[in-house]
């Protein structure tokens, strides 16, 4: 296939810069030339039920929009149903599907019609827009491939992301593949080869970047970067750092767990997979709870935190009236904090990855505009691609090591539209595993990018 040049772009905008109103004005603009009759948007799944609500909005031109979800059968049916739904239209109207990511790449040899890949491939988009296409930064993942197949037979790409970058700056060619293979090659190890340092463990990873700034050039020359300095008159963001004490049972099993993770990792082979594995257990610890492996489930040892959210919620929810996001990163805390809400009446929103995305709306709807006073998110399925600026303070319980989540966590609720300043607060116990993300986080490093190297800092002493 013959690769041409200026068929994509990238809007590199941060959150909130208003990247999704500039997406369906380009493709609104396309719809109007008579070029763009179908378009594709992918997105990761917590946002694809907010695109038509967007589409509804901003759109100023016939069109017809279907978020495919459900069973691989039912979104099949609903790509066929945007074909025959058109012809209601006087003017026949751009044609929108929305789909996850995990969901796009799918096929079915059992069951042809349900292959959901397949589908997509004889819709033949003219437009495909990746929204937040750092999802696709890894050029072996399944779903990258998927939308390199499918971006090579769509005229117009557009990919959309404030992080395109989130562990290295060689998470920028599985996107640039997507969006236009002739700007940096269609052959991953010669892109690594001429722009990345290798070093690290047995020389395998990506230490550096060499010629940065031909890099960026290139990466520029067909994207626009734009910052909330650049474009918004946003308040300020305070962060504040409460230190919580664990209670000598907490204490006592830590310190326990965290002698036996060290021995366990200066005895074996070293991988970030097992580091990262032994970091988030002493993680649950410092959130009350502990995984046994006798039971299924994690269990409660402790509330030090939980008291602490508690006492923060009635000064600012029940005494000052105010609405309040909580994120933590654990399940069985999202559990435990609904549960404290219940225990005193308080209205709440909750979503975390068991709450379908059809059902997300409607409760980030009543948080929004309703009476529900405090909207408790697990941090991987509420902390991307909402807005929850009705309220202006974030509790962080627990904290997330991927730097680029917890980046697009603090701007759920700094977004266009919100007056007052916004806090953020995290509850860290002092000479813990806490600490160390939370200084990881202030550097803007990715924990799963060091931890290899430099992983006694977080098992040994302080």
């Amino acid at each position: 296939m013959e690769q041409q040049r200026n068929k994509g772009f990238g809007l590199l905008f941060e959150m909130g810069c208003g990247k999704t109103l500039t997406a369906i004005a380009i493709a609104g603009q396309g719809y109007k030339l008579g070029k763009v009759k179908k378009l594709l948007v992918v997105a990761p799944a917590s946002v694809v039920s907010v695109w038509p609500k967007e589409f509804d909005e901003y759109a100023d031109f016939p069109y017809i929009v279907r978020a495919m979800q459900g069973t691989a059968k039912k979104k099949v049916e609903l790509l066929h149903d945007i074909e025959t739904s058109k012809r209601v239209f006087k003017t026949e109207p751009l044609q929108v599907a929305v789909i996850n990511y995990e969901s796009a790449w799918r096929t079915n040899e059992d069951k042809p019609k349900e292959s959901i890949f397949d589908a997509l491939l004889a819709w033949k988009p003219d437009m495909i827009i990746c929204d937040e296409s750092q999802k696709i930064k890894t050029n072996t993942a399944e779903q990258s491939k998927a939308m390199h197949k499918l971006g090579d037979i769509a005229k117009y790409k557009l990919i959309l992301s404030g992080t395109p970058i989130q562990n290295s700056a060689m998470d920028v060619w599985s996107q640039y593949r997507f969006l236009d293979p002739t700007v940096f090659g269609d052959n991953f190890y010669k892109f690594r080869a001429r722009y990345g340092v290798m070093g690290g463990f047995n020389g395998k990873q990506v230490v550096g970047t060499r010629d940065t700034d031909i890099l960026t050039e290139k990466a520029h020359s067909i994207a626009y970067r734009v910052t909330k300095e650049d474009a918004l008159d946003l308040p300020e963001k305070t962060f504040l750092n409460r230190e919580v004490e664990m209670s000598p049972k907490e204490q006592k099993l830590y310190d326990q767990i965290k002698r036996e993770c060290y021995a366990e990792i200066e005895g074996g082979e070293i991988t970030a997979a097992m580091i990262t594995t032994k970091l988030l257990r002493l993680q649950q610890i410092t959130g009350g709870f502990a995984q046994f492996d006798d039971e299924p489930l994690p269990t409660q040892i402790g509330n030090s935190k939980l008291k602490e959210l508690e006492s923060i919620i009635d000064d600012y929810v029940v005494d000052a009236k105010k609405k309040l996001v909580v994120f933590a990163q654990f399940t069985a805390e999202v559990k435990a904090i609904c549960k404290m809400l219940d225990s005193k009446k308080i209205k709440y929103g909750m979503i975390n990855g068991s709450v379908k995305q059809e059902d997300r709306g409607p409760i980030i709807e009543e948080f929004q505009k309703g009476d529900s006073m405090v909207m408790v998110g697990q941090i991987q399925a509420a902390g991307t691609g909402i807005t929850l600026h009705a309220s202006s303070c974030v509790v962080y319980y627990s904290l997330t090591y991927n730097y680029a989540t917890y980046a697009q966590s603090t701007d759920r609720i700094h977004r266009i539209g919100q007056h007052y300043p916004c806090t953020y607060i995290h509850l860290v116990c002092p000479k813990t595993v806490d600490m160390q993300i939370l200084r990881a986080l202030t550097r803007k490093e990715e924990l799963a990018k060091s931890i290899v190297d430099n992983w006694r800092c977080y098992f040994g002493d302080e």
